[in-house]
């Protein structure tokens, strides 16, 4: 049996604060062929986490909030913000559907949302990666995160849930 206890969250926030990619997750699950993953993120503001979906094979996943803000971004097929959810201000849940183009910022140091998506884990191919989204670590991508959290800060699209 594995505990979710505060000490669990803030260590592992920690190790997000120190991680050059302000992140760090702690599975749950045992094995990467467990057919349930479970999962906790830790995300620091200034992650980038590049949209993605999860179409081959077609895998929904749910986000729990369990400490701090994060914007959840629903994305067009040709890379438009068509939604936004902030997690923690009054939706603590949600519920993406299979091949639904999505993203994260964390709002707030030290947030931690929980995490679940059918198994067995099998890593992001190209065609899963948004083509229209900068890879991590390249300086485009530091350029399309701050972008992104201008359009989060603006608060000027819909939060409707």
């Amino acid at each position: 049996m594995k505990i979710i206890d505060d000490d669990l969250i803030d260590r592992l926030v920690g190790e997000a604060q120190a991680s050059p990619r302000l992140r760090r997750n702690f599975n749950i699950h045992d094995s990467y062929e467990d057919p349930c993953q479970r999962l906790l993120n830790a995300v620091e503001p200034g992650s980038y986490i590049r949209p993605h979906r999860h179409l081959e094979p077609p895998k929904s996943e749910t986000f729990v909030l369990l400490r701090g803000r994060i914007a959840l971004l629903v994305f067009s097929g040709e890379g438009a913000v068509e939604n936004q959810i902030v997690l923690g201000a009054g939706a603590n849940c949600a519920d993406i559907p299979a091949g639904t183009w999505h993203g994260l910022i964390a709002l707030d140091s030290g947030s931690v949302f929980f995490e679940t998506k059918p198994g067995p884990y099998i890593p992001l191919s190209d065609k899963d990666w948004a083509p229209w989204a900068p890879a991590e670590g390249t300086p485009e991508a530091a350029a399309y995160l701050r972008e992104l959290q201008k359009t989060v800060e603006s608060g000027l699209l819909t939060t409707d849930h």
